[in-house]
């Protein structure tokens, strides 16, 4: 990258975050955000190489939009920028997080083939249709290292326990009308998630 492609993403990244104060501002000191610039600047910080910028701006993220869960490439972005601020931990948990919300990720980015499940999918993040907008690949340079994690990851038996447990329950979702039993499904879903992402 050139130091003039360096200075446009910079500039760009400035740009958002000053729409961003702007929105504030006329929203009376709280984020509306209807553009969902919030998202954009995570992909420039990583193709800066500044992971550093990104865990700032995460942490940013956090305590303005603390109800917001992202989507799956935001969530994909994240568990890159914990596990190159070396936050493996916590980069296993976005990781899940991310799995969650869109099963299909992974196996784009690792180049295997997308297994099918006949599973709830209870949002438009959730479907496989998302993963055209995803465009990266563990041939990249700067993630060849986080894609050697990922795929060591993905294949630990504690991926696997929770992946495993999760297409199941969201198999059983898939039809199961609303009533005690869905709403216990439910439940054993959010304690899964529970255990794993706190």
């Amino acid at each position: 990258m050139t130091p003039k492609q360096e200075e446009r993403l910079k500039n760009k990244i400035k740009k958002i975050k000053k729409d961003l104060q702007a929105d504030k501002k006329h929203w009376g000191g709280f984020y509306h955000d209807g553009r969902g610039l919030r998202y954009l600047p995570p992909e420039l910080y990583l193709k800066l190489g500044d992971f550093t910028g990104a865990l700032r701006y995460f942490n940013w993220f956090t305590k303005n939009f603390p109800e917001d869960i992202g989507y799956p490439i935001f969530l994909f972005e994240w568990t890159i920028t914990l596990f190159k601020t070396k936050r493996i931990e916590q980069a296993e948990k976005k990781a899940i997080q991310t799995f969650m919300s869109n099963t299909y990720i992974f196996d784009k980015f690792l180049q295997k083939e997308s297994l099918q499940f006949n599973k709830s999918e209870s949002s438009n993040w959730q479907l496989e249709e998302l993963i055209e907008y995803f465009h990266y690949t563990k041939n990249q340079d700067y993630l060849i290292d986080f894609g050697e994690w990922l795929e060591r990851f993905t294949t630990s038996k504690k991926f696997y326990d929770f992946a495993n447990r999760f297409i199941e329950l969201r198999q059983k979702l898939e039809n199961e009308p609303v009533g005690n039993t869905r709403t216990q499904l439910i439940d054993k879903e959010n304690e899964l998630i529970k255990k794993y992402t706190n």
